[in-house]
This record gives C-alpha cells, structure tokens and sequence, in this order.
C-alpha cells in the first residue's frame, strides 16, 4: 500500500512539471458588455507590453470558440475587440505573453495588453489590457483598462467579468482530447 501511495505522488509530480513544460492553445476573447464605455483617468502607457514576449504570426492558431463569438452580437448587447488563439511554449511554469488587435499607431493598439500565467493544472492568470481611442491624428484620445486575475480551469472555458469588458479564456494542453466537452461550461454566461 506504501508503494501505491509513492507511486500516486510520483504521477502527481511528473504531471504537473510535464504541464509546465508542455505546449498550450490558449484562445482569448475580449468583449464588450455595454455600449457604455467608462476611459480610464490616463492613456495607455507606452511601455504597455511591459517587456511581455509578443504572439507572433507564428504562434497564432485556428480559433475553437467561434459558436460562443456568433452570440456576442450588438443584438445581444456585446462587442467583440479580440479573438485570437495561439500556441503559447514554456520552459517553466510562468509566463507573460503580450497581445494586441488592430492597426499599430505610434506604438499602440486599438486593443493591448498582456497576461500573465501560471500554467498549473488550475492556472493563475492576470489579464491587464487597454481598448484604446485615438485622435484623427492617430495619437491616443483615451483608453479603458481592464485589469483582472481569474484562475483558469485546464481545458475549460472561463469567464473573466470586469464590468463594462468581459473576457473567455481557454488554455488547453496539446493533445488533450477532452476539449469538446470545454466549451459548454461557458455558453450559460452567453444565453
């Protein structure tokens, strides 16, 4: 019985590091709740992705989510800013991964920002993001934040509210079939 017991916490262990230097699909999508918009008190800060690694055109994947997009319609009261999925490597357990959607201007985004995870089996994620307006000109005229953290059920879709901006968040480890079933826990937040 000793054994098993030492053979469960070694399955734990090597689990748990295997994640940690595993690949990840991570799919995100920001969204407005409202029409109304509430701009922070500052613009964007140029140093906005923090020395975060960029996604790149190589990184980026197909999106999974799009049935829970097709009901975040302005008919429905939402406005989608950012959908994108990509494959997000590691060699350890944390990382900081910037993202950004739009038209570059002067070194910002409509949308921008970056997250933070802790990949685990529940992962730790801080999300800090600006949906931006711009001047005619191009400069920046204001800037909303959306600054949250949520744990993140593997292979689940999660929900991050943040009053007038919401998010849906999925990291899914490469290979895992349990996928399909993931994105149903979500769509009761969409009906």
């Amino acid at each position: 019985m000793r054994y098993l017991i030492h053979l469960a916490l070694l399955l734990t262990l090597c689990s748990t590091q295997a994640l940690a230097n595993d690949t990840q699909l991570v799919e995100l999508i920001v969204f407005r709740q409202s029409s109304q918009t509430i701009p922070s008190s500052q613009v964007a800060p140029d140093s906005w992705a923090n020395g975060a690694t960029p996604v790149t055109s190589e990184m980026l994947r197909s999106t999974h989510l799009d049935h829970l997009v097709k009901k975040l319609t302005p008919a429905n009261g939402y406005q989608v800013l950012l959908h994108k999925a990509w494959l997000q490597t590691s060699n350890g357990t944390s990382v900081q991964v910037a993202v950004s959607e739009g038209t570059e201007s002067f070194a910002h985004y409509p949308v921008e920002g970056t997250i933070s995870m802790e990949l685990e089996r529940t992962s730790q994620v801080q999300m800090d993001f600006w949906i931006n307006q711009f001047n005619p000109d191009a400069t920046l005229l204001s800037s909303e934040r959306f600054k949250q953290s949520a744990l993140v059920a593997n292979d689940q879709v999660t929900f991050i509210d943040h009053g007038t901006l919401g998010a849906l968040i999925r990291i899914q480890a490469q290979g895992n079939n349990a996928a399909d079933s993931a994105p149903n826990s979500a769509s009761e937040y969409m009906e």
